[in-house]
Formats: structure tokens, sequence, C-alpha cells
């Protein structure tokens, strides 16, 4: 069965899934929901199946993206091949049966439902993107299907939390070039010239300023809690350190109207 974390707040089907509850072996083990890597297809489509399926979507029904860090919404009103999906890093639907899936391998999913549950929204928040506006952005893609600001709540999903996430000078000089207030999100590093980056505080921050009627941080770290979560950071430092880390796998996050 796979693993399932949720949202109390959130008042739709919803999940973000680990790594816990698949098919998928050697380092894609084994819930690896992403099609864009090595993995056997047949093993993601399994796995894509079991998540939908645990939310009452039909596994054909479940969608996804080719992300690319950027700022992009689809509004989603049927569904779309596994591997069809355009190039964006949001959706929202008011569609009954749609489930909206986002990857992540230590960006921050963020799922959003309107307080009557008829509109979610999905989102995947890399630095980049949250910089960029991406939240905002599915916000107002949420607004123009008929939610209100004061009406959305939003959960910020299992992401590489503050400790674990070290940044160089051009993540923060990125992110404070569009606010100074935002320097309260970096903490100093152990190495000069260094800092430590809290991804989804900031998220948080943005929605928050946004105007939502209610954020959750769930607070999971994907560096850390090896057994659970995928994480590119985690591949990355082994590589440096010599470990000859292979390719990984993603997590999925996903929301359906109730």
């Amino acid at each position: 069965m796979a693993e399932v974390l949720t949202a109390s707040a959130l008042p739709v089907p919803h999940g973000f899934f680990t790594r816990n509850g698949g098919v998928s072996t050697g380092s894609y083990a084994s819930l690896n929901c992403s099609v864009s890597g090595q993995d056997d297809p047949a093993s993601v489509l399994e796995n894509r199946g079991r998540v939908a399926r645990s939310l009452g979507i039909e596994p054909a029904r479940l969608l996804g993206l080719s992300q690319v860090h950027g700022i992009r919404v689809v509004t989603a009103t049927d569904p779309w091949a596994v591997g069809a999906g355009e190039k964006a890093d949001a959706m929202v639907t008011d569609r009954p049966g749609l489930g909206l899936g986002i990857v992540t391998g230590d960006c921050a999913p963020v799922l959003f439902a309107d307080c009557g549950g008829r509109i979610v929204g999905a989102a995947h928040a890399g630095w980049r993107g949250a910089v960029a506006g991406v939240l905002e952005a599915t916000i107002a893609a949420m607004i123009a299907l008929g939610a209100s600001h004061d009406g959305i709540t939003a959960a910020v999903g299992p992401c590489i939390a503050q400790d674990s996430y070290e940044v160089g000078p051009d993540v923060r000089d990125a992110v404070v070039l569009r606010s100074e207030s935002d320097s309260a999100f970096f903490a100093a590093g152990v190495r000069d010239d260094r800092w430590q980056f809290d991804l989804p505080g900031y998220c948080a921050g943005r929605l928050r300023a946004a105007g939502l009627g209610g954020v959750i941080v769930t607070g999971f770290d994907t560096l850390v809690e090896e057994g659970r979560f995928f994480s590119h950071r985690r591949r990355t430092l082994a590589l440096a350190r010599g470990s000859g880390a292979g390719p990984i796998g993603h997590q999925i996050s996903v929301i359906r109207p109730a």
C-alpha cells in the first residue's frame, strides 16, 4: 500500500506520497512516480495507479506536467495521456474526477483547495519558481475559476528543510532582489559565502502575503528522511563524496476536487 501523508485542513481528497509502497526496484525503490527517468515504464504506471486508486481517481485521470521551474499554470478540463503534460509547473481544475499530480525530489509540492472543495490546485515550487511567482499564479488561476483569496487553503508538502539546504550567493541574491525583507529566510551557513535557505518557510510566507485563508507547512525534510523520500540533493552530496550514487526516483503529491 502506498504510504501517504495528509494535511487535515485541506477539505478534499489529497496526499503527499512518500517513496514507499510501490513496485519499482533499485535506486527507484519503490513508489517512483516520475515518467521522465529511466525506471521501468510498467512499474511507474503501476505506482501511479496505486496512488490514483488510493484517492478514488481513475489512473487515466491522474494528470502530470513536464515541470520546468517556471510559473505557467494549466487549467485542466479533460485528462491527457501519461507523459503528455504541457511544460508548466502548476495545474488547477474544477472538474470532479481529475487528479492533479506534482512530482518532486526536494522542491516543495504545494496543494491548494477552496473552502467548498470544488476548485483545487497543485504547484511545483523550487526556489526559482517560488521567487518568480508560481504560487501566486496558481492562486490567480483558481480565482479565475471562482475561488476567493480568503477561501483558499494551501499546504506546503515535504521538501528540503532549512538545515539541509545550503545555497550560494546566486540563490540569496535572486531571492533578496525581489524583496530585501526576504533575507529573513536565510541563516548563516557553515561555510563562508553560503547560507541555509528556508524553502518551505519562504513558500508559506509568499502564500500568506497573497491573503490566503489558511497556510500549512507539513514540516518533513526530504533530504534527511532517506527511508521515506527521494532527494536530489542527497544524491548530489553522495556523488560529491564519490559514493557513485545512481539515478533516483521522485515522489508525487496529488489533489482532486471533492
